[in-house]
C-alpha cells in the first residue's frame, strides 16, 4: 500500500492550500485535508457546517508535484484529470484552481461586470491597488487588463520626479493611457483604468472612448471615510502626497463623484466597491464581482 507523506509535507500542504483559498475564495470557511493510502482528500468547508470534497492528491514523493483527480458532483468516485497545463500532475495550487473553478466560483456571490471599460473612482489610498491585485490574484482579470497612470509614469520616466510632473509628462501618460485602452476596447475585451478619476474632467475623456466602440462604461466606487483614508495613507508611507492631499481627493470624490453623478455622465451601472469601513479585505471584496 502507498505511504503517506511525512507529517511536515502534511502540514506544509494543509497551510499551502489553505493560504490559496483565502486569496482565492474567501467565501470558504475552510480546506480540509486528510490523507489515506498516499492521497491527500481535499474539502471545502461552507458555512452552515456543509462539507464540499473538491479533488484528490496524489503523493508523487516531491513536496511540489502532485497528480490530480477530481471529484464530480454527486459521485464520491474521483478520475484523474487534466490540469490546466495539460498535465496530470502539478502544484497544490494549480490543482485547488482547477477544482476551485468548477465548484467554488459558483458560491460566491457576484455582481456582473460586462467587458468594457471599467473605471475605477476613488481617492489616493482608498484601496484600488489593492482591490485590482486580488482580482488578479483570483484569476478574475489578467493584468493586462489593468492601465494604470501611475505604473505608466513610472514606465516613461522612472523616478525622476521632476521631469514625471510636468506639463509634458502628464500629457505623454495620458496619450499612452488612451492608446493602451483603446487597443483593448477595438479587441473586444476590458480595460481597467486604475487613476482616481474623482473629477468629471478626468472622466470624460475615458468615456468618450468607450463611446467609440459603444463598450459599456462600469465604475466602482471607493469611498472610504477621510479617517479610514488617512490611516489608510499613513500606513503606506506614501511620499508622493500629503494628508491635505489626501483631504482634498476626498473631498473632491464626494462633491463630484457620487453615484447620481456618474449615471448622468453616461456610466452604465455603477458599484460601491467594499472596504475598511465595512471591515471587508480587497479578497473579500473582489470575491463580490464577476467580470467577463
Amino acid at each position: 500500500m502507498p505511504k503517506n507523506p511525512p507529517e511536515s509535507m502534511q502540514h506544509h500542504l494543509r497551510r499551502r492550500l489553505n493560504r490559496h483559498a483565502r486569496e482565492c475564495w474567501p467565501h470558504v470557511d475552510a480546506l480540509t485535508v486528510r490523507f489515506r493510502a498516499g492521497f491527500a482528500y481535499v474539502a471545502a468547508e461552507l458555512p452552515g457546517e456543509q462539507s464540499l470534497p473538491l479533488c484528490r492528491l496524489r503523493f508523487t514523493g516531491v513536496l511540489h508535484t502532485w497528480g490530480f483527480a477530481l471529484c464530480p458532483a454527486g459521485n464520491d468516485r474521483y478520475r484523474d484529470h487534466i490540469l490546466s497545463s495539460g498535465l496530470p500532475a502539478g502544484s497544490p495550487e494549480e490543482a485547488l484552481d482547477c477544482a476551485g473553478d468548477l465548484y467554488l466560483n459558483a458560491l460566491a456571490p457576484a455582481i456582473r461586470v460586462p467587458a468594457g471599460l471599467v473605471l475605477l473612482v476613488g481617492p489616493p489610498a482608498s484601496g484600488k491597488t489593492s482591490f485590482v491585485q486580488a482580482l488578479i490574484t483570483r484569476r478574475q482579470i489578467d493584468a493586462e487588463a489593468v492601465v494604470s497612470s501611475d505604473e505608466i509614469r513610472a514606465e516613461l520616466f522612472g523616478t525622476s520626479s521632476a521631469e514625471a510632473e510636468s506639463d509634458a509628462a502628464d500629457a505623454r501618460v495620458f496619450e499612452e493611457r488612451d492608446r493602451r485602452i483603446v487597443a483593448r476596447l477595438a479587441a473586444g475585451r476590458s480595460a481597467v483604468a486604475e487613476s482616481t478619476n474623482v473629477t468629471p474632467q478626468a472622466r470624460a475623456r475615458l468615456i468618450a472612448l468607450a463611446r467609440r466602440f459603444d463598450a459599456p462604461v462600469t465604475m466602482l466606487r471607493f469611498d472610504p471615510d477621510v479617517p479610514g483614508l488617512l490611516q489608510q495613507y499613513t500606513e503606506r508611507g506614501r511620499t508622493d502626497l500629503t494628508a491635505a492631499d489626501v483631504r482634498s481627493y476626498a473631498a473632491l470624490m464626494t462633491r463630484d463623484a457620487g453615484a447620481d453623478r456618474l449615471r448622468s455622465e453616461g456610466a452604465t451601472t455603477v458599484h460601491d466597491v467594499p472596504g475598511r469601513r465595512q471591515a471587508t479585505t480587497p479578497a473579500e471584496a473582489a470575491a463580490l464581482f464577476h467580470f467577463a
